[in-house]
């Protein structure tokens, strides 16, 4: 029992230490002063702000919780052993496995410290070289991060979508809203490689396929960026896909080119034109923010990632399914066989990985 009591306390010394670096004890007050907002009788006249305090409480709320719960668990385990004998070692033994493992992926909640990881994410993937096979492969990472998101119980948006001639999708753009999904997300910019036996080809040659991510924060507080009506094109049209008749009646769509930069964003996803000229706005605000801050920065790399062209030797991350199954990101040197289960959105390792070595 003495060996358990070892592990406890090594475990007890650790969660000491996260609480300075997560800040349990402001964050303690962070959260009594955001609950004293939220129980006064005009909180709600303002949307926008109790949106974002409401945000704020719930990050905050979920670190202090759950390392509350830990603290509380490791006090009873301890306890415990005073009066247990060792017929009950198996028993604790496993206790202590599922404590360390709540450690682990509590301390994950460090990495997360630059300024908009708490944010939403923005995600545009456009298919690269390979034609059809390009666009099929861009569906299927489209899906991918579906499934990542359903499994999160994020919330999930398509934005804009353009098709690809045959099958596929040229070019599309997503919204997953959910707690450091830009955080998390952050991790996947950059271009994506798949090598398999192509369904599209009668001969069953294997084929390589290209696809682009680009992640951008949803940015919701203000920030220093400047946008002149002037410098805006705005072109509006009728939406097709999902919304029924509604959308194929009126002119919804919009498309916004900054004549500036020769950035276009498009939203066709809301009922309104205006609503679509909002969240068009929002996502070139996004863009216009990270091109800011690519300029700020001497080192690309560091800010979003490198730039390169979709094609080969540019990969971040290679996805193998012939002559064998294999996912493998260049950055960290992670692998993982699993590779349908990777395509089905299990990316959690490839993600904290990355963001461990970062």
């Amino acid at each position: 029992m003495q060996d358990i009591k070892n592990k406890i306390e090594e475990i007890q010394k650790e969660l000491k230490s996260l609480e300075k670096l997560l800040k349990i004890s402001s964050r303690k007050q962070t959260i009594s002063a955001l609950q004293k907002k939220m129980s006064a009788q005009d909180f709600w006249q303002n949307q926008k702000e109790a949106s974002k305090i409401i945000d704020e409480l719930k990050i905050a709320k979920g670190d202090v919780d759950d390392w509350d719960a830990l603290d509380n668990k490791i006090n009873e385990i301890h306890e415990f052993i005073q009066i247990a004998d060792s017929s009950y070692e198996g028993d604790i033994n496993k206790e202590v496995k599922k404590l360390k493992e709540n450690l682990e992926k509590l301390k994950l909640r460090v990495l997360f410290s630059e300024r908009f990881d708490n944010s939403n994410a923005i995600l545009e993937i456009n298919s690269g070289a390979g034609g059809t096979e390009a666009c099929d492969w861009a569906s299927m990472l489209f899906r991918m991060y579906f499934r990542f998101a359903e499994e999160k119980k994020f919330k999930f948006s398509v934005l804009d979508e353009v098709k690809g001639e045959e099958a596929g999708i040229k070019n599309i753009t997503f919204l997953i809203e959910g707690t450091r999904a830009y955080g998390l997300l952050k991790s996947e910019r950059g271009v994506h490689r798949l090598v398999r036996i192509s369904p599209f080809d009668a001969n069953k040659r294997r084929h390589t396929s290209f696809a682009s991510v680009d992640v951008l924060p949803e940015i919701k507080e203000e920030v220093d960026i400047e946008i002149k009506p002037e410098d805006l094109e705005i072109i509006t049209c009728r939406a097709s896909g999902a919304g029924g008749q509604h959308v194929n009646k009126t002119e919804s769509a919009v498309r916004i080119k900054h004549i500036p930069t020769g950035i276009v964003v498009g939203c066709r996803n809301e009922r309104s034109q205006h609503q679509n000229k909002a969240v068009a706005l929002s996502v070139l605000k996004a863009k216009l923010y990270e091109r800011s801050e690519e300029e700020k920065k001497k080192n690309l790399q560091e800010v979003s990632g490198e730039k390169r062209k979709i094609e080969w030797g540019s990969q971040i991350r290679s996805y193998v399914l012939y002559p064998y199954l294999l996912v493998k990101d260049h950055r960290t040197e992670f692998e993982s066989h699993d590779a349908w289960g990777v395509l089905d959105g299990k990316i959690d390792d490839f993600i904290y990985t990355y963001l461990k070595n970062r």
